[in-house]
């Protein structure tokens, strides 16, 4: 343990995984005071694998326990609408909320770095980020002027591009295109001519349906297909460069996480990563069959051209450096960051990518 670091401020316990087994196996003593929290979510229900994120936490908070915390998980639209679930963790409404941080770029860009970034950082390469190469404490620098601190509960990884009425071969194609998709990404195809449009997952398909937006984003197969959007849309893009990862976070209060104890405290990390690791494996589990159906029924997947690809590659470093110039917080989590992902691009080209590639490539030959 002396050989780890904490890896959030502000009074969090360490992010580790040895104090998260530490946690696991500690038994609360007797005279503990209970806790009761409520929880909003920005997710519906009826999409199981992210809404599913905090269920699996509450669930090993309580376990953790022995019943002595509990938290009650709401859905989005049962206290407060999806898009308002940090407003109303900040306001006291709720004690905490399980959500996208880059629903929130409009308080600050900066946001962003709590679930995606455009070309920015795999699911791997985001933990790493986060749990050991300081990452994590960064972002909580900006959470902590919001009143509120975040721990990562899951991943969707790396995401599709989303359901398109037509198809896009050219960037020209981008021009007054009207599409829902979220965080910095939305600002980035602005600059190329896209309309933009924010919307919660429940809006989405009305809108897609009747023509409101020519476009949608959401997450990958298992989501997509819960979501219907391929009866509105056939044509499926991918990758999703917005999102090669995308966290799922837990923000608490700040007040209220500080009136938690240092045993309290351990086990909400320890069911943290346990919510992290069990929402990756279920989203890895869940997206080859649901791929293949949405194909069987007549989705057609589509690629984005090298060319629309690089175009949306220059148009999101030249937001970087327009909103860096003006937000040193939005600038010190880019630049650490994105030498942290050309760090492990370096490693990652040598070993992990050569046998995916040659495992994708001999798969039919065995």
């Amino acid at each position: 343990m002396t050989n780890r670091r904490d890896m959030l401020v502000g009074g969090l316990a360490g992010a580790s995984a040895a104090l998260a087994t530490t946690a696991a196996s500690a038994q609360p003593q007797q005279t503990a005071a209970a806790v009761n929290w409520r929880m909003a979510s920005s997710y519906p229900k009826a999409l199981d694998a992210v809404f599913g994120a905090g269920d699996i936490f509450l669930k090993a908070v309580s376990d953790m326990s022995g019943g002595r915390i509990q938290l009650q998980h709401f859905a989005s639209g049962e206290i407060v609408p999806g898009l308002q679930a940090l407003d109303a963790v900040q306001n006291g409404t709720v004690e905490c909320c399980d959500t996208a941080s880059f629903y929130y770029v409009g308080k600050d860009p900066s946001f962003a770095f709590g679930a995606a970034v455009p070309f920015g950082l795999n699911t791997r390469q985001q933990n790493a980020w986060f749990f050991q190469g300081g990452g994590l404490a960064l972002f909580n620098e900006l959470l902590a002027q919001f009143n509120v601190i975040g721990l990562p509960i899951g991943n969707t990884n790396a995401q599709m591009a989303g359901w398109f009425r037509k198809e896009i071969k050219t960037v020209d194609d981008l021009k007054g295109l009207k599409m829902r998709i979220g965080g910095l990404a939305g600002q980035v195809i602005a600059k190329l001519g896209a309309v933009p449009q924010q919307i919660a997952a429940g809006d989405i398909y009305p809108a897609l349906e009747r023509g409101t937006i020519d476009a949608a984003e959401w997450v990958g197969p298992y989501d997509d297909e819960k979501l219907g959007f391929s009866r509105v849309a056939p044509y499926y893009y991918y990758p999703g460069w917005w999102e090669g990862a995308s966290a799922i976070l837990l923000m608490i209060n700040r007040s209220k996480w500080n009136e938690l104890s240092a045993t309290d405290k351990a086990i909400f990390v320890a069911a943290a990563h346990q919510a992290n690791s069990l929402t990756i494996a279920k989203y890895d589990d869940v997206n080859p069959a649901a791929i293949k159906r949405l194909i069987a029924s007549g989705t057609q997947l589509r690629a984005f051209s090298p060319e629309i690809m690089d175009a949306c590659a220059k148009a999101a470093n030249e937001l970087y450096e327009e909103i860096g110039a003006k937000n040193p917080m939005f600038k010190k989590l880019h630049d650490h960051m994105m030498a942290y992902r050309n760090e492990q691009l370096l490693w990652q080209q040598v070993a992990e990518f050569n046998y995916d590639a040659y495992q994708i490539r001999s798969r039919s030959r065995r």
